[in-house]
């Protein structure tokens, strides 16, 4: 496709993914005075500015301890307190991994992780600073549910989830310069359960966080282009993940391309790809994310683009898997 679709930051900060977070905490702080934020010397990066203009007694900075801050917040969580954890995906996952299962997951605590900067959305700091296996470590914790908003609007509705919600709560932001998919709030939200965002008849992709609107962008492009039908499922939750959803695209579409800015083992593919095997259906599979290797460094469109998770990426995948042949005739009967 000559061109392809270009990544523009500008106009975009105001919903970005992590701004929203920050306001949409904000609020919830002024409401409720059991709410309070965490932060391991991350409060600019992760966008508490607006939290600490409204009321900077509760927001707590516990320093570069990202373990600690874990710590802290099960206890706060023990004695009655909603807190909200603000670090990068990479460090709540990785560095704080035992404290997040032991400290968070096993005593089943009210506190709510706020994983910023996800998969590769500061891709110019370098391997340190990617989260592409995130997904894997969380979505294997008992207790915690797992959430990758595709934008800011829906950033939102996933923190007024996780709030009115008992738990632990693992959500998945970006840096910020996000596309804007939808136009507000009110789209139908719901924790588990999957939004359509383009319908279609002859494939499905089914995507998350950052990769949701380049699904949507390759959609329309295929429908104009190639006549194609492409249902788009934005799988915002992870776990407790749609299974009604990914069952009714094996049977309505049998070509499932799952794409996601993660490795593609332990992931979104991995997690539809084990309700399918289940089910005993047969479909043409492929995952989209990055290989078993460590991420490029770069700017996240151009890193997107090098792993074929943008629009690009997802048209030749489509293209690719619509040439696989099934059986001519419908009958399930023969499956397991």
């Amino acid at each position: 496709m000559a061109g392809g679709f270009v990544y523009n930051a500008i106009d975009q900060t105001e919903v970005a993914t992590a701004e929203i977070y920050g306001k949409a905490l904000a609020d919830l702080i002024m409401k409720d005075p059991r709410v309070v934020a965490i932060t391991a010397d991350l409060a600019k990066s992760t966008k508490l500015g607006d939290v600490l203009k409204v009321c900077p007694e509760r927001v707590i900075n516990v320093g570069i301890a990202e373990q600690d801050m874990f710590g802290v917040a099960a206890g706060m969580a023990r004695a009655g307190c909603i807190p909200f954890l603000s670090g990068f995906s990479a460090f709540t996952s990785m560095r704080a991994c035992d404290q997040l299962h032991t400290d968070i997951c096993y005593q089943n605590v009210n506190a709510k992780i706020i994983a910023t900067h996800a998969g590769t959305s500061f891709g110019q700091a370098g391997s340190t600073h990617h989260a592409i296996v995130d997904l894997a470590i969380t979505r294997a914790m008992p207790n915690l549910t797992v959430i990758v908003p595709a934008d800011g609007f829906e950033t939102a509705n996933a923190v007024n989830a996780a709030y009115e919600n008992y738990g632990p709560y693992y959500i998945r932001i970006n840096r910020g310069f996000d596309r804007v998919l939808y136009k507000d709030m009110d789209y139908g939200f719901e924790v588990g359960k999957a939004v359509e965002v383009h319908e279609g008849t002859d494939i499905t992709v089914i995507a998350c966080g950052s990769c949701v609107f380049q699904a949507r962008e390759a959609a329309h492009f295929l429908e104009n282009a190639d006549g194609l039908k492409v249902r788009v499922l934005n799988m915002h939750t992870i776990k407790p993940i749609d299974k009604e959803a990914i069952l009714k695209a094996v049977m309505d579409t049998r070509r499932i391309i799952t794409v996601e800015d993660h490795s593609v083992i332990g992931g979104l593919g991995s997690a539809v790809s084990e309700v399918v095997v289940e089910s005993g259906k047969a479909c043409a599979f492929k995952m989209l994310g990055h290989p078993d290797k460590f991420a490029p460094i770069g700017l996240h469109e151009d890193i997107m683009s090098e792993v074929g998770i943008d629009a690009n990426g997802i048209i030749a995948a489509v293209r690719e898997v619509m040439k696989k042949d099934f059986e001519e005739d419908d009958n399930w009967d023969d499956e397991f």
